[in-house]
């Protein structure tokens, strides 16, 4: 056994703070969680992940892929797609009004995307805590963007913000017969409590 795989792949996985700072949220959360044995439980939430055309190019695709499956999030929906504008501007229509909109819009049509629907316990809070902060210079090691970005314009990978956000963005990018409700028995006793 070579040991904890947060010592020997520490670039596969989110460091321990940032785990720890989305675990705090879902405790804090988790009263609305509880069924009514007592034990835990959760309701089904899903999360858009995007990476970026620069994450694309980069061939990083399958490192961000690694990270969420080894997190123990389900998969439920994928696709490549090369962003038309009208997705794109009801996607970031909260920053129309922003001087870097233009070059955001431009940026995020210059290549491919690969859009996820991703499914979990806590998955909207602790995707967030995985890619880490927007800029990369304030983005801590382990995570996606602290491991990867270069710069803030460029930052690889976007995820959902809220559980509204991500309802309201996979009905954006994927149609209801993209994603596929698959039952994962190998793991549901252990990480879907009922």
């Amino acid at each position: 056994m070579l040991g904890d795989s947060w010592l020997w792949a520490p670039h596969l996985t989110p460091s321990r703070a940032a785990l720890a700072e989305a675990d705090t949220v879902a405790q804090m959360t988790s009263g609305s969680r509880q069924g009514n044995t007592g034990g835990p439980s959760w309701t089904r939430e899903r999360t858009l992940v995007a990476v970026k055309p620069d994450g694309v190019q980069r061939r990083l695709v399958g490192d961000v892929i690694r990270r969420f499956e080894r997190r123990g999030f389900k998969l439920v929906g994928m696709k490549m797609i090369q962003a038309p504008e009208s997705i794109l501007a009801e996607h970031y229509h909260d920053l129309q009004r922003k001087p870097f909109y233009p070059a955001l819009i431009s940026y995020m049509s210059s290549g491919p995307v690969v859009a996820m629907v991703w499914e979990g316990p806590n998955v909207v809070c602790t995707s967030r805590a995985m890619i880490g902060h927007t800029d990369s210079a304030e983005a801590a090691p382990g995570t996606i963007r602290g491991d990867f970005s270069f710069h803030i314009s460029r930052n690889i990978i976007h995820a959902s913000d809220s559980v509204e956000g991500a309802q309201r963005e996979i009905q954006l990018w994927f149609q209801s017969n993209e994603l596929v409700d698959w039952a994962d028995e190998g793991h549901r006793s252990s990480l879907y409590t009922a």
